[in-house]
């Protein structure tokens, strides 16, 4: 199976560079698939996500939340750089991308805005390993120097409204450098809505690292190795989605992390509590243990997460609903509309 099975032409004017102006005014694409190849599909608003799902069914969100990853920072020499934090290795140490004309080596100071001084410690495989200073712990430099770690595709600099926008109403547990963006089209109402009519929550943390915007740079996927992330699934959730699946209701994930969380957890073959690091890549012949539905924006050609949904839904169905999305004018990417998605049996 090849990258290229993967691919579609997007007009670059479908590329959603802002939020709608509320969260649920984003547009809903509804696919059931029959076989694949075959599916049926309609347009809806995302409010009308209350319609689709029923008392018992369980959300599963995912709770992390972003932190103003990027920095922009200097050499003592003065070459510009820009960093981008990955996840914190502990309370004074970081892993990032560091982006600048030379690499810079062990030991070199890099200086933040305001003098505030970074140390360049090593490296760990493509990542930079970065020390702060005794006084400044990781998240405190962060939330003072950095700024909102915008998607390549969005081609402008982060503004004061991304702050809250580029965030979920239910984001709690700091250390993502990108959103889990199904959730962006969540509000509090909507959530008191879904809670109203029976509809159970549960969440799920995954750190999202800027690896996610990392291209698939071999042309056989099987040959794809993918990156880390940190994800807890806790016992309170695991208990509450056992229940409601025996009790008939679905696990609908809100975005592919949430995915990603459940199936590592279920990888021998029932639903278990896990803390750490997964890099499960999905794709299609997967077979999923945890899933029943999911909720989830449009993603960007050639990339793992296309194949994560072509693998739930079947590739042609997903191929053929991007057409669809496409022809209709959907917004595409972090800040572009969703899909509801049943799974291919």
């Amino acid at each position: 199976m090849n990258v290229s099975d993967f691919d579609f032409d997007l007009p670059d004017e479908l590329i959603a560079h802002y939020p709608m102006p509320e969260r649920i005014q984003s547009r809903l694409l509804v696919v059931n698939p029959i076989t694949d190849g075959d599916a049926e599909m309609r347009h809806k608003s995302f409010a009308d996500v209350e319609s689709l799902v029923q008392p018992g069914d369980v959300l599963v969100f995912n709770d992390t939340k972003v932190v103003p990853a990027r920095l922009f920072a200097q050499k003592q020499t003065g070459g510009k750089l820009e960093i981008l934090f990955e996840r914190a290795l502990d309370e004074f140490t970081f892993l990032a991308h560091v982006r600048s004309s030379k690499s810079p080596k062990a030991g070199s100071t890099l200086i933040i805005e305001s003098d505030v001084k970074v140390l360049m410690k090593g490296r760990q495989d493509a990542l930079f390993i970065l020390q702060t200073p005794s006084d400044l712990p990781v998240f405190e430099l962060l939330e003072k120097h950095g700024h909102i770690p915008l998607p390549p595709y969005i081609e402008r600099q982060d503004e004061s409204l991304d702050a809250s926008r580029y965030q979920t109403v239910y984001a709690q547990n700091p250390g993502a450098a990108a959103a889990p963006t199904a959730g962006l089209h969540f509000d509090d109402d909507l959530l008191v809505r879904l809670k109203g009519k029976g509809v159970k929550t549960a969440f799920v943390t995954l750190h999202v690292g800027a690896g996610t915007f990392q291209p698939v740079r071999v042309d056989n996927i099987h040959d794809h190795v993918m990156h880390s992330e940190w994800i807890d699934v806790n016992e309170a959730t695991v208990a509450l989605i056992n229940d409601a699946r025996k009790n008939g209701g679905r696990v609908i994930c809100v975005g592919t992390t949430s995915v990603r969380s459940l199936e590592t957890a279920s990888q021998s073959g029932e639903l278990k509590a896990f803390q750490g690091d997964t890099s499960i890549f999905i794709y299609p012949g997967y077979k999923f243990k945890s899933v029943d539905g999911l909720i989830t924006n449009f993603h960007l050609p050639k990339s793992t997460l296309l194949m994560l949904v072509s693998a739930f839904t079947g590739k042609q169905n997903i191929l053929s609903a991007y057409n669809e999305a496409i022809q209709n004018k959907y917004r595409f990417f972090s800040y572009g509309d969703a899909m509801f998605l049943s799974p291919l049996k």
